[in-house]
């Protein structure tokens, strides 16, 4: 017997160019009050497959994406990694181990977009 007392869904919608290239993404979670199709740049999705015992990862972001919102979105989705790790192994040393790893990272980034001109 199932102990699954409800279900979500969550949603992409691509849109894509003769190259197969993104141009539109929008997504719509089942759960929200909105149910409409919402807009959004990028996605960084990341499953784990029991049976391969591997991750499949789905990258997408559109051209409209600017290099600044990818290295905020980059950034932000570390340090979301790392607090997700953490509830989930109560490995003490992650968090504050990838926050000083996405700080440094993000100093070396900025220095390299200032050097760029």
């Amino acid at each position: 017997m199932s102990d699954i007392t409800k279900q979500s869904e969550i949603r992409f919608k691509i849109g894509l160019d003769k190259q197969n290239v993104p141009i539109d993404i929008k997504w719509q979670a089942s759960d929200s009050k909105n149910q409409e199709l919402r807009d959004c740049k990028s996605i960084m999705l990341s499953i784990w497959d029991a049976a391969q015992r591997e991750t499949l990862k789905i990258d997408l972001w559109t051209a409209e994406m600017t290099t600044d919102e990818m290295h905020s979105h980059f950034f932000q989705t570390l340090l979301s990694l790392a607090d997700s790790y953490h509830r989930a192994t109560k490995n003490p040393y992650v968090k504050e181990e990838v926050k000083a790893f996405a700080e440094q990272l993000a100093k070396k980034t900025a220095e390299w977009e200032n050097a760029k001109g």
